[in-house]
């Protein structure tokens, strides 16, 4: 890592450079949606709060939150592609309402579009290949993997001769099978693509074979949201966006054939969290992406002469990463500006925290390794 007083003047550049490049984007128009960022001067960074003492082997003490990019309108389903050697890689993050990829460059801090017309992209992985794989979740409606040479396979469009609701979160398991979530979020409105009647009668889990089977392995979670595997994939957890009093992770048996069994809540965020994407560290931690679900109080509040439906739960005391344990023990909370809705773990040693929040894009390292 760079020495202290240099890491401040470097971070600063690369905001500017981030902020310059967002605009320039979109043409210089303020709907890019950049914000400014100060980092905290002091160390350890206030911003990780420890929830429970066995989280403070994984804070770094003179690690600092950096936003590392700014200016889009909805960040999702960030993927880290890393370089031959130990080098400094790349970043991919969906901007699902400019409908563009966009792509953070470590070696340089550059921050441009991968992909304009991005059939409203949501979640990204790699698989074991080093290939990308998108849920484009509007309009196309389907999963796809960009090969080497740029062209587009098409995984899974349609389920029993219908096509799919919105391809949301995926993952590859380690015998290359690809397991998606697919609720109706894209379709909904005309924000983040636009609206259509769903064909499916559920909002599944599927799985995706090496033979190119498509199977609905989980049909009882109404829209599904982010997935993941444990380290040694005898479990799969998934988020429930609806359909519980609060949003939650289910946790699911894996066998050897691919099917799942005993649905157990793993976690339940009564705080008002919005469970979103998460990932998995080596040691089975759970890093959640986290903040206001949005739900209003029953009565509302009188506010200078009006009454106003304010939230449950404040946005600026939920936005950021919670962290649980593997028994859905709470470890810590790490605190952002803006909510975050999904997150990866990259750099050169697996060990950065990616968090795509809302109109930004922020990392710290930590002493934790993604499981993949």
């Amino acid at each position: 890592m760079e020495q202290k007083d240099s890491g401040n003047g470097r971070r600063n550049f690369l905001i500017k450079a981030s902020t310059a490049s967002a605009f320039a984007t979109l043409g210089g128009s303020a709907a890019a949606q950049a914000f400014a960022f100060k980092p905290n001067q002091r160390y350890p960074d206030p911003v990780v709060q420890i929830l429970d003492p066995s989280f403070a082997k994984y804070r770094i003490y003179s690690s600092t939150l950096e936003q590392v990019a700014t200016g889009m309108r909805w960040a999702e389903g960030p993927v880290y592609f890393p370089a031959a050697g130990g080098a400094p890689g790349y970043l991919l993050v969906s901007d699902i309402p400019n409908n563009r990829i966009m792509k953070f460059n470590e070696k340089d801090g550059s921050f441009t579009v991968f992909r304009q017309n991005a059939n409203y992209a949501n979640g990204n992985t790699r698989d074991r290949q080093g290939r990308l794989l998108t849920c484009e979740h509007s309009v196309t409606r389907r999963v796809v993997r960009t090969e080497k040479d740029g062209k587009i396979t098409v995984l899974a469009d349609r389920f029993e001769g219908k096509r799919l609701n919105a391809p949301n979160d995926i993952v590859v398991k380690s015998d290359d099978s690809v397991w998606f979530t697919d609720p109706t979020f894209g379709i909904n409105g005309e924000w983040e693509g636009s609206r259509a009647k769903p064909e499916q009668a559920t909002t599944n889990v599927y799985r995706v074979g090496t033979d190119g089977k498509i199977s609905a392995v989980i049909t009882d979670l109404v829209n599904p949201n982010g997935l993941a595997f444990s380290p040694d994939e005898k479990k799969l957890y998934v988020v429930e966006w609806k359909g519980t009093p609060n949003r939650s992770i289910w946790s699911f048996d894996v066998g050897a054939d691919g099917t799942v069994s005993n649905k157990t809540k793993l976690i339940d965020a009564a705080d008002f969290g919005a469970l979103d994407g998460f990932k998995v560290d080596r040691d089975g931690n759970l890093w959640c992406g986290w903040g206001s679900n949005g739900a209003l109080n029953a009565e509302p509040t009188d506010i200078v002469g009006r009454k106003v439906y304010q939230l449950k739960g404040r946005s600026e005391d939920l936005d950021g990463v919670r962290v649980f344990n593997a028994e859905g023990k709470p470890l810590a909370h790490i605190q952002l500006p803006e909510r975050c809705a999904n997150l990866c773990f990259g750099g050169p040693k697996n060990n950065r925290l990616y968090m795509a929040s809302s109109h930004s894009l922020y990392a710290m390292y930590f002493e934790a390794h993604g499981a993949t």
